[in-house]
């Protein structure tokens, strides 16, 4: 077979998708196919809204108040508990 034969036999096989594994990903990554660009989207939105779902899966948000009254409601405890407990003897 001649060069001129082959080269036109690699032509003729990537036109018709024979191509490798990168041609592939070239072709999809730079054509600018609206469903090419939705699928990789899709797919960056998943790659990062994963793992934010997952960190905030079990948070509760609470505004400042809330950690303002929860705050003072240890503190009461605390010096309570300290208030009630006489000073114990050390030796």
């Amino acid at each position: 077979m001649s060069d001129e034969a082959k080269s036109k036999t690699k032509i003729d096989a990537t036109k018709i998708g024979g191509g490798g594994f990168r041609s592939k990903i070239d072709h999809v990554l730079y054509s600018g196919d609206k469903k090419h660009v939705f699928a990789g989207l899709v797919l960056i939105t998943a790659v990062f809204s994963v793992p934010w779902f997952l960190m905030n899966k079990g948070s509760k948000h609470q505004s400042h108040q809330d950690y303002l009254e929860k705050a003072e409601k240890a503190d009461k405890a605390r010096s309570q508990r300290l208030s009630s407990n006489p000073a114990s003897a050390k030796s």
